[in-house]
């Protein structure tokens, strides 16, 4: 149910409804059996269609993955969005960055998953100008908002190319481990002592 909630958000209406049966039921293909595993086929039975409609939509099974990858990504934005609309510094912008994510992790496991397995492949693409161009105008925006707050100066020696990683490198690592059933623990009941990490990772940066 909650897949279908993020997929209603991103493809809005009843014309976009057998879109979202094809990507729902994709992505519970590709978590169960692999993305390089599981082909038109299965997608097509799953979601009761023809492979003509599913082609129509996303041209090949690459394109599924492309399209569930961006939505992920695209959904997981609104959410940083929304929580860094009302912080006043540096300091409440990356403890709020961190609890949004940690929260978008829990609410969509299947998604998150998703992310982290089929990161590499998409990126593989060096012709996928889409995602480079949608990364790029995120990335620009997100930087953007960094800027406005009194407190910036505490990433002025940061190099651009670490800055996320420093953000939310260990978050990410303990998020994965908890969506692999490696620790038991949700990371939501460890979100004040990352977001606190994030910070002091930007705070005592050296100079």
């Amino acid at each position: 149910m909650k897949n279908t909630e993020l997929l209603q958000r991103i493809y809005v209406g009843k014309r976009a409804e057998l879109k979202r049966t094809i990507l729902n039921e994709a992505l519970d293909c590709f978590l169960k059996y692999g993305i390089e595993t599981t082909n038109i086929d299965m997608i097509r039975a799953r979601a009761e269609t023809s492979v003509g409609a599913i082609y129509h939509h996303f041209k090949n099974k690459e394109g599924i993955v492309q399209t569930l990858y961006l939505s992920a990504l695209q959904d997981q934005a609104q959410r940083r969005e929304q929580a860094l609309l009302h912080v006043q510094s540096l300091e409440e912008a990356i403890q709020a960055i961190v609890s949004s994510y940690i929260d978008w992790v829990v609410d969509f496991p299947d998604f998150a998953r998703f992310l982290y397995m089929s990161a590499a492949l998409v990126n593989r693409n060096d012709e996928d100008l889409e995602l480079k161009h949608t990364n790029q105008l995120r990335n620009q925006e997100f930087m953007k908002r960094m800027q406005c707050f009194a407190d910036t100066e505490k990433m002025k020696n940061i190099p651009p190319e670490l800055l996320l990683s420093l953000m939310i490198g260990a978050t990410e690592s303990y998020c994965r481990a908890w969506l692999s059933h490696k620790v038991k623990t949700s990371p939501q009941n460890y979100k004040k002592v990352l977001a606190n990490t994030a910070w002091n990772n930007i705070a005592y940066f050296p100079e």
